[in-house]
This record gives structure tokens, C-alpha cells and sequence, in this order.
């Protein structure tokens, strides 16, 4: 599929990306999350089930499964 973005050329692919979100005060990474992602300008399209997975992971809140450093950039 074309890209989305105005003048952009690039076309989606088929990715597995980290996503970051923070929620409820706290950063929360998640990996190896389906994605499109474009070859040129990098715009990123998930599917409306993959965003249910990531609320549904949100909510269920269990252990990570690895742990990250946080820094400030201050």
C-alpha cells in the first residue's frame, strides 16, 4: 500500500517494531509489535486489533518480561 503522507513516494511494509506509550504516569515498552511501516519517511499504521492487543496488555498490566533504563533528558 502507498503511503498515506503527503508527497511522501514510499510504500508500507510489513514490520515488527518497539513501541512506547506512557501510561498511567509510567513508560511502558512493547516489542515485537505488528506493524506497517513506511520504506522512506517511516509513518507507522497499526491494525485496529493490534491497538485492542496493547490496550488489553495495558490493562492486564503483568510482569514485564525485561526491564529498561529510564532517562530524564532535562
Amino acid at each position: 500500500m502507498r503511503c498515506s503522507i503527503k508527497g511522501c513516494p514510499g510504500s508500507y511494509e510489513n514490520q515488527a517494531i518497539t513501541h512506547t506509550v506512557r501510561h498511567q504516569g509510567d513508560v511502558i515498552v512493547i516489542d515485537h509489535v505488528p506493524a506497517e511501516v513506511c520504506a522512506v519517511c517511516g509513518d507507522t499504521l497499526l491494525t485496529p486489533e493490534t491497538v485492542d492487543r496493547i490496550d488489553s496488555i495495558l490493562q492486564s498490566r503483568g510482569a514485564p518480561a525485561r526491564t529498561a533504563p529510564l532517562y530524564e533528558y532535562a
